[in-house]
């Protein structure tokens, strides 16, 4: 009896031990095949890379092609390949200088830039761009809605483009890049990002300007007291999706990639497929700039184990700015002083 006994409780233990053992399951529902935080969510933790050749529109040309076939794909990529392998080539020391009069932009600069090579795939499908509603893949903008941000409003009140560094862009004043906002995209480098998530927060740091967004998980939304740079963020578990939504953005946060007002609202949706990716979607509404929500679809690439990112230093800000406003003024002075001697 004794003996019995003893047998039961080793086995009941040996459950107790292989239960524990298990990925804890997220209301009822479980995605096979990933890792978990031992508070039994999708572990999102880690090095990740979202550099595609796929852009953020469709191209007027491909009209409602929503993919490539994997031939057009792989041709596309091939041809990605080739223009990055002939950029890493030496130069000829024996070639000619520029014309005179000619303008040297950043062909130098591009030499160091990643070139985007992977077309995004997502379900299966190669996309030809990452915008996938409107269905035309296109920027539903009001009448006008592109230039209706702050700095379109400025500019019909007459501020000129070097009146003062208000106008200028936050990147270019090196105050915000937003690689980590929605549109989620980086230049032509440094499209890298890390994740650090607790039970209560969710981490997202991007390389590009080294910001971070801290966004707390499952508490009431902060009231907005006043508008931020990274908006305010409040997140929630919807089964394995971490579902984020955030509002009360700066308006000056409007930028090339993605035009937004003070009425700029966005809902984010991480989802771990597999370890090696999350798929990331996003939903904006701002009806001061589109007549529409604007849904875009990406991919967020694990990075290889040992790879990091490193810190991102911005000095244009600091040199270049004062030096585009004092040139602009000494543009006017002269140009005043040519009206003068008239």
């Amino acid at each position: 009896m004794l003996i019995h006994d003893l047998q039961s409780r080793l086995t009941y233990l040996s459950l107790l031990a292989a239960l524990a053992a298990l990925p804890l399951a997220v209301n009822g529902q479980e995605t096979e095949g990933i890792s978990r935080t031992r508070h039994g969510y999708p572990d999102f933790q880690g090095y990740w890379n979202n550099a595609s050749q796929t852009p953020i529109e469709r191209p007027t040309s491909l009209g409602d092609k929503r993919s490539y076939t994997l031939e057009e794909a792989r041709a596309l990529e091939s041809t990605a390949q080739q223009s990055d392998t002939q950029k890493a080539a030496p130069l000829d020391p024996d070639r000619a200088p520029p014309a005179d009069g000619g303008v040297i932009m950043f062909q130098a600069d591009e030499n160091f830039a990643n070139t985007r090579i992977n077309i995004t795939q997502i379900n299966g499908e190669y996309r030809t761009s990452l915008i996938v509603e409107p269905a035309d893949g296109r920027y539903p903008y009001v009448e006008g809605g592109a230039s209706k941000d702050v700095f379109g409003q400025w500019r019909a009140a007459g501020l000129g483009a070097y009146d003062g560094p208000e106008i200028r862009s936050q990147m270019e004043r090196c105050l915000h890049v937003g690689s980590q906002m929605p549109p989620m995209m980086a230049w032509t480098y440094n499209a890298n990002y890390q994740i650090v998530q607790t039970e209560d927060y969710f981490m997202l740091m991007s390389e590009m300007a080294h910001d971070a967004r801290i966004i707390p998980i499952g508490t009431e939304r902060r009231d907005n007291e006043f508008s931020k740079w990274f908006g305010n963020s409040i997140a929630h578990w919807q089964e394995d999706t971490l579902v984020v939504h955030t509002t009360g953005f700066h308006p000056q946060q409007s930028n090339f990639f993605m035009k937004s007002s003070d009425q700029f609202e966005v809902t984010e949706y991480f989802e771990l497929v597999s370890d090696g990716e999350i798929f990331y979607r996003y939903t904006v509404t701002d009806p001061v700039i589109y007549k529409q929500p604007l849904t875009l679809e990406m991919q967020l690439l694990r990075k290889t184990d040992g790879e990091q990112i490193y810190e991102f230093a911005c000095h244009e800000g600091n040199y270049s700015l004062p030096s585009i406003l004092s040139g602009a003024r000494r543009a006017e002075a002269d140009a005043r002083a040519a009206l003068e001697n008239n």
